[in-house]
């Protein structure tokens, strides 16, 4: 006859247990968020910034600072943001840029809150798979690629959505379902497209808790409803009345030649291409397995139905948001499986934390923190002592029109325009990056933005042109 030995977890151990727990998710986070921040701030220094959205956040950012209506000038003058999308979120930084006015603080903000979604990945895969194969799971999840990528693009309001998504579906998988849905109803006021992610999102805590809590599940099935109705709400009343056109202008990004479903054909290798990025190192296909994956749908849906072949890429910031969908469904399936009859399948299932792992490590050699520590300040061609001699001829509260490298370092103290969208405002400078072109080109093209208005060089370094309007 057999004996088995119960040895009782003392009080003490569970508390050493749980500080000890609580200290690596706190080391998480903080490394990653240095990880995150050096790999935009190294960006921003080097004058790399790849597109105007910095620009244009800060310029949002800097109007909610200051008291104003959130207006972005690059977009053209007295451009109220809530004209192309609706994100009020971006008003929780106010207070912070009122301190510290500087597009690197939106930058720093949006590591922090990054680095924060891999608190509940964590957290969860730790208490359902265990520590070890939990932790794989936390780090992998903090080097993915679609988030890396996002920090990599300089900044975006969905930094925001990363982490409400990922907290949301913490408490899902805790079955805390209400607390679930709370979380998930702040994404409507992060940006448009959003509302339709949260409406998936209660849909599935309306499945997930069909057979613990069927009022809840009523009560999630009536919210994803709810959710559908603000989309329409925001997309077809409040984005057309703050825009001059009067419409929601990213219809005609599906509405295009082609038309919706057919549309959904168009750049078919490169959806799938993205899809399989999606699916295989995020998740080893597993998350196939968990209805938790179907909160992925709509971010898809709309990219892969648009006409705009940027949606359809591995590349840029649009894969962060799915980032945390498809590490909590890897990990349900995990659970899942285990109840299977199928023992290879189990054991796929064990060693896949781990695989996962790896192949973040190995994908991370050829992405933004593993180009930053390979390359360092090299990382990019610009001089930004150059760049900084150059913009120091633009004064403060000038009229100025940007290009990429130069926008985000004068929207904190310049009324900035983008070339050729200044509606009939003539801005006194213009500061632009255009290392292949002379004097007699910068100077033409500043008077094809400007008719009738001449301007002269201040200064060139390197390829930074600050001009001076003398008429």
């Amino acid at each position: 006859m057999s004996t088995t030995t119960f040895v009782p977890t003392t009080a003490a151990g569970s508390d050493r247990r749980a500080v000890s727990n609580q200290a690596v998710l706190f080391l998480l986070w903080a490394a990653f968020f240095a990880c995150y921040a050096w790999i935009s701030l190294a960006r921003y220094a080097g004058y790399a910034s790849m597109s105007f959205d910095l620009g244009i956040f800060e310029q949002v950012v800097r109007s909610y600072a200051e008291g104003r209506t959130p207006v972005a000038d690059l977009l053209g003058p007295g451009f109220v943001i809530f004209g192309d999308h609706f994100s009020p979120a971006l008003a929780l930084l106010a207070p912070l840029y009122f301190l510290f006015p500087s597009a690197q603080t939106l930058l720093v903000a949006q590591a922090a809150l990054f680095a924060l979604s891999i608190v509940p990945v964590t957290r969860a895969a730790t208490r359902l798979l265990g520590d070890t194969r939990g932790r794989s799971v936390g780090v992998a999840y903090g080097l993915a690629w679609g988030v890396q990528r996002a920090v990599d693009f300089d900044f975006h309001e969905i930094c925001f959505a990363v982490p409400l998504v990922a907290f949301a579906l913490e408490a899902a998988l805790s079955q805390r379902w209400w607390r679930a849905l709370l979380l998930t109803a702040p994404l409507v006021l992060v940006k448009d497209d959003l509302a339709l992610t949260g409406a998936a999102i209660a849909l599935v805590l309306a499945w997930l808790a069909r057979q613990h809590d069927k009022r809840f599940a009523r009560v999630a099935g009536v919210s994803a409803v709810l959710f559908v109705v603000a989309w329409f709400c925001i997309t077809l009343l409040v984005i057309p009345s703050f825009n001059a056109t009067g419409e929601y202008r990213y219809w005609d990004k599906i509405s295009g030649d082609v038309g919706f479903p057919a549309s959904l054909l168009e750049g078919w290798d490169e959806k799938f291409s993205t899809a399989l990025w999606l699916l295989i190192p995020t998740t080893g296909l597993l998350a196939l397995r968990s209805p938790v994956l179907l909160a992925v749908l709509p971010t898809l849906g709309w990219r892969f139905a648009s006409l705009e072949e940027h949606y359809w890429s591995a590349d840029w910031h649009y894969n962060a948001v799915l980032m945390p969908i498809l590490t909590f469904a890897m990990v349900d399936a995990i659970v899942r499986v285990r109840a299977t009859r199928l023992s290879w399948l189990r054991g796929y299932a064990s060693h896949l934390p781990g695989l996962v792992l790896a192949a973040a490590v190995a994908l991370t050699v050829t992405l933004p923190i593993g180009k930053q520590i390979q390359n360092g300040s090299d990382r990019f061609q610009q001089d930004p002592e150059a760049a900084s001699r150059v913009l120091a001829m633009i004064p403060d509260g000038a009229t100025v029109v940007a290009n990429n490298s130069t926008i985000a370092h004068l929207t904190g103290r310049c009324r900035v325009f983008w070339p050729g969208n200044t509606d009939g405002i003539v801005p006194d400078y213009v500061a632009i990056y255009e290392p292949d072109k002379t004097a007699a080109d910068v100077r033409e093209e500043a008077a094809e933005w400007n008719p009738g208005t001449t301007y002269q060089v201040l200064l060139e370094d390197s390829g930074f042109w600050a001009l001076g309007r003398t008429t």
